[in-house]
């Protein structure tokens, strides 16, 4: 039976998200029916799919359908629990009686080991706990017995080692909640194996020896927070150490947010885009203490006016797969085109009662938000803040408003999309963003901003994808990485905005070419361009960037990558430095700056050795580096 969407697809809606304030409660529950009103047009006839793709009938489709029913719940069911939205919750509930009964042609089916249904599960956890006289009560005992079965699979089959455990939590303790049969010894298997994820200092790897991304705040201390506010009268010690470690997490996560709401773009999944303040959502719903309501208020609204400014819809107001445009090579293997609906996570302040210090409190700016949260080393521009665990440095310049992560590498890989260019990258900026590759042929196609791309004089480029060793003093950054077996590279990176140093040591055993990217500038309007004499920069709309060989490079050049490449903007400009080297041993030196400050080309010229050793505590004499840190320690680096 062919299964086709009902009504209008997109459906239209009256008003544009982007005019909404966000100031109250009332405009939060306007924000998410304006994202919802879309949708009511394109479920299926029995309401248990939502079709926003194309109309391909294969199982991976129908799966992606049910992804996309699920997703919705993620904001609706706290808006229920709030006491809003209760029209399309009706519709929402015959689609779980349609999508749990064995004899409708829109079952949502018997699930694999390690199947995407599982994932989507956990809301119904949720929803058990929080609305379980509107998701269960309703039900006959046949419905009853359907839904049940259908959830209790994922007792019968594992999960993916990482965050995916959580999932299996989440359904149990909804079930739990309800009076009914649950899996307890399971459940408490997998809150044990998320313990092998916690790596100190607030911070989780996705799984053991993986990375440490936007996974941590929206999904680990996120369920980690739900978890604790149900379970914390029957687990209290464990619902204790989850809301600690949220604590101490959130004076690290601040500073990954701009005055203006924008958060560093870093890692997979960033199609769920509004899913970054999820984590502040959650812990305003925890009531999570030290984390003032007006800091968090703030945090949460200030991230959705800015990805409501972003043009993320289509014509119908339906989100779509990208970042801050629709774009699709920047997208995981994993992505429907209702995965993006995963984002409505932040909407769980929905379930907070009006009267609620939340709701009561005045919204904070950043920068009183940051002392009140976080802790970083003030400089004479903005403020450092050194996250060992997650590889990184942030910088922030407060007059510019810009945020970068400076990143080590890590000693792991995998087969995500586009790894390297998500995780392997020196430095991510709030400002500029990073590009993912088009295609495997040349500089254009590679889009190597922030990086060293190597080739061996075949167009074939190699970046760095994990690395032998990694270390930060500070606010130096190192990495040993080896792109053949018979080439090794180590990195130091002296962070800094709007200035950084990069230094290489290659040591090679073949005949390479090199290209050394700087940030990727917006092209806009651009006022100003240039290259030549070991310096390249563009100056637009968008700001500067710039990159000044210091050392060891032969020319500059300005590279227009190919279109959709980057994250924010659809083309761009990266100043890059070419090198070309014979079997040895090779050092090169860069300067490399970022500003988003609108039009005005900065000096591309030598910056003088007390101007670098002033902004970052770089010398160079004598075939030896000196690099001085915020403290006085001195880090050498022999050249010879």
């Amino acid at each position: 039976m062919s299964i086709e969407a009902v009504g209008n697809p997109g459906g239209g809606f009256t008003q544009p998200v982007s005019q909404n304030p966000l100031k109250t409660r009332l405009d939060v529950q306007e924000a998410l029916s304006q994202l919802l009103e879309p949708l009511k047009g394109c479920y299926s006839a029995g309401h248990s799919r939502l079709i926003l793709g194309s109309s391909s009938k294969d199982a991976y489709a129908n799966i992606a359908e049910m992804e996309g029913f699920s997703r919705i719940l993620w904001g609706l069911v706290p808006a229920i629990a709030g006491g809003s939205h209760e029209e399309l919750w009706e519709l929402c509930l015959q689609g779980i009686r349609s999508g749990t009964d064995p004899g409708h042609a829109e079952y949502w089916g018997e699930v694999r080991d390690y199947d995407q249904r599982l994932v989507e599960m956990a809301v119904f956890g949720l929803a058990f706990a929080l609305v379980p006289d509107r998701i269960w009560q309703p039900l006959s005992d046949r419905e009853k017995s359907n839904l049940y079965q259908w959830l209790d699979q994922i007792n019968h089959h594992p999960c993916h080692d990482c965050n995916w455990l959580f999932f299996h939590v989440l359904v149990n303790v909804g079930f739990h909640k309800t009076g009914l049969p649950y899996d307890a010894v399971l459940l408490e298997k997998n809150l044990q194996r998320i313990e092998d994820f916690y790596l100190g200092a607030g911070w989780y790897s996705d799984g053991v020896g993986g990375h440490c991304d936007y996974y941590v705040p929206y999904a680990f201390h996120f369920y980690g927070l739900v978890y604790a506010e149900l379970m914390g009268d029957e687990d209290s010690e464990r619902a204790q150490s989850y809301r600690e470690r949220a604590a101490v997490f959130a004076r690290d996560f601040v500073h990954w947010f701009t005055p203006d709401g924008a958060a560093i773009p870093y890692g997979r999944s960033l199609t769920y885009r509004f899913a970054q303040s999820a984590f502040w959502s959650a812990a305003a719903y925890a009531g999570l203490e030290g984390l003032s309501p007006g800091a968090l208020k703030g945090l949460v609204l200030r991230n959705l006016r800015w990805w409501f400014q972003q043009p993320i819809f289509d014509r119908d107001g339906v989100l779509t797969v990208g970042y801050a445009y629709p774009n699709q090579i920047m997208s995981e293997n994993y992505n429907s085109p209702g995965s993006v609906y995963w984002s409505l996570k932040t909407f769980l302040i929905l379930a907070l009662p009006e009267e609620h210090p939340f709701w009561l409190a005045e919204e904070l700016e950043m920068t009183k938000t940051e002392t009140g949260i976080g802790t970083g080393t003030r400089t004479g521009t903005g403020s450092m803040s050194v996250q060992e665990p997650a590889h990184l440095v942030i910088c922030r310049e407060e007059k510019a408003g810009h945020v970068a992560a400076f990143n080590t590498g890590h000693p792991s890989t995998n087969e995500h999309t586009h790894t390297s260019a998500k995780y392997e990258k020196f430095v991510y900026s709030t400002a500029f963003a990073f590009s993912v590759p088009r295609a495997e042929w040349g500089l254009s196609q590679g889009a190597f901003d922030s990086m060293l791309a190597l080739s061996e004089g075949d167009h074939l480029f190699r970046v760095k994808r994990l690395c032998k060793e990694t270390r930060i003093q500070e606010h130096v950054l190192y990495a040993k990485w080896k792109p053949w077996r018979d080439v090794e590279v180590q990195t130091w990176i002296a962070a800094g905005l709007p200035w950084h140093i990069r230094i290489h040591r290659i040591s090679t055993g073949r005949t390479l070419d090199a290209a050394e990217g700087g940030f990727a500038l917006g092209l806009g309007s651009l006022s100003s361009s240039r290259a030549g004499d070991g310096a390249a920069s563009a100056s637009g709309t968008f700001g500067t960037s710039a990159i000044y060989g210091m050392l060891g490079y032969d020319m500059a050049e300005l590279i227009y990558p190919q279109s959709n490449t980057n994250l924010l903007h659809p083309r761009t400009v990266i100043p890059t430095l070419r090198a070309a080297m014979d079997p040895g041993t090779h050092w090169l030196i860069s300067a490399v700056y970022g500003d988003p400050s609108g039009p005005g080309t900065p000096a591309i010229e030598e910056p003088s050795m007390e101007d670098v050793k002033e902004r970052l505590g770089v010398e160079i004499l004598q075939r030896q580096i000196t690099i001085t840190t915020q403290t006085g320690n001195v880090i050498v680096i022999p050249m010879d």
